[in-house]
């Protein structure tokens, strides 16, 4: 794709979208619910943590940390006896981090009504090696007219993630120089 970053010679040959894509599903229960009787969101963050991260374990070819959580949307409450769907792929890959996409499906678990989306994230990965260094990965190959969208908007976001850090430290240091506290 002529979107990809040119990559030195001898880089690790690319791997198509769909060959890392996962769901990982899970039946809430009472133990998973929040003072108002629905899903905590915290279960479903950790759920969108753990199928993002077998994603992008799965992509890079070993082990990856979560490095930021973006934009996670919850837009439907998810009760219990909810299975919910936590579907993920890569959207974008740099030398050693990854963007995933995840979206929360739920349905009822006796019902055959069609799962809604109740929510989604976009998390960034470090791919590591045994010493906690960062590791190439792969670069992704976006199949269908839906992942090469989705690999545009992926490196928008990092766009502004990476605008977003000199202005904050910025606005920080002048802080600094006036004498307000930053903490």
């Amino acid at each position: 794709m002529t979107d990809q970053a040119p990559r030195p010679e001898g880089d690790i040959p690319g791997k198509p979208t769909a060959a890392s894509r996962t769901t990982l599903s899970h039946i809430m229960t009472g133990s998973d619910t929040n003072l108002l009787g629905t899903v905590h969101g915290g279960v479903i963050m950790k759920l969108v943590d753990d199928a993002a991260g077998a994603v992008a374990g799965r992509h890079s070819g070993g082990p990856a940390v979560t490095a930021s959580m973006d934009e996670m949307v919850f837009l439907e409450p998810v009760r219990v006896g909810d299975l919910v769907h936590v579907r993920a792929q890569v959207n974008w890959t740099g030398r050693s981090s990854m963007e995933v996409g995840v979206r929360v499906m739920a349905e009822r678990w006796n019902e055959s009504t069609p799962a809604q989306q109740v929510g989604s994230a976009y998390l960034v990965f470090a791919a590591v090696d045994g010493d906690g260094r960062p590791r190439p990965v792969p670069p992704v190959i976006p199949e269908t007219e839906r992942d090469k969208r989705r690999y545009q908007e992926a490196q928008i976001r990092r766009t502004h993630r990476l605008a977003r850090r000199p202005a904050i430290k910025e606005l920080r240091e002048k802080r600094i120089a006036d004498g307000i506290d930053v903490d």
